[in-house]
């Protein structure tokens, strides 16, 4: 795939592209409608708070596209504390029937591009120790995993 960068975080491939919302429409509502299962069997979806979500200063949604329809997201939170400016990836997820294909990845590394051009300190992420497939894919873009089983992006 022919891969291009383009602003404000966003990865742009042939069939694949990141970008931030900039809105919450119906598109995507039912996008995330249909991902919160696959991430969270307990998550529900609350269209007021992904509106709070997309329209806030310290959120970013980033929307994976494959082929023109939403397949992924992912949560990049940041806030400023006295030592620094911090960020958090919260909520990865692909759809099952895209995986494999370079989807959390993109979004990864389209949210670690928006955190440099942001200045943010540390880039930090959760994950269930078994989820071996998703660890193994936050180390192979440089984050760490700390003794908390927090992980770090410190670049």
């Amino acid at each position: 795939m022919a891969r291009r960068r383009e602003g404000r975080g966003a990865v742009v491939t042939d069939a694949l592209s990141v970008s931030v919302a900039g809105a919450l429409d119906d598109e995507l509502a039912d996008a995330v409608i249909a991902l919160l299962p696959q991430l969270s069997s307990s998550a529900a979806f609350d269209r007021d708070l992904l509106e709070r979500v997309v329209s806030s200063e310290s959120a970013e949604l980033f929307v994976a596209r494959l082929d023109g329809g939403i397949v992924g997201m992912a949560t990049l939170v940041t806030y400023p504390i006295p030592t620094g400016v911090r960020g958090h990836i919260d909520d990865v997820v692909v759809d099952e029937s895209t995986r494999g294909r370079g989807v959390a990845r993109a979004l990864l590394t389209s949210m670690i591009a928006r955190a440099g051009e942001q200045g943010i300190r540390t880039l930090d992420l959760t994950s269930r120790p078994s989820r071996v497939a998703a660890i193994r894919l936050y180390e192979s873009v440089g984050f760490v995993r700390r003794d908390t089983n927090t992980f770090r992006y410190a670049g």
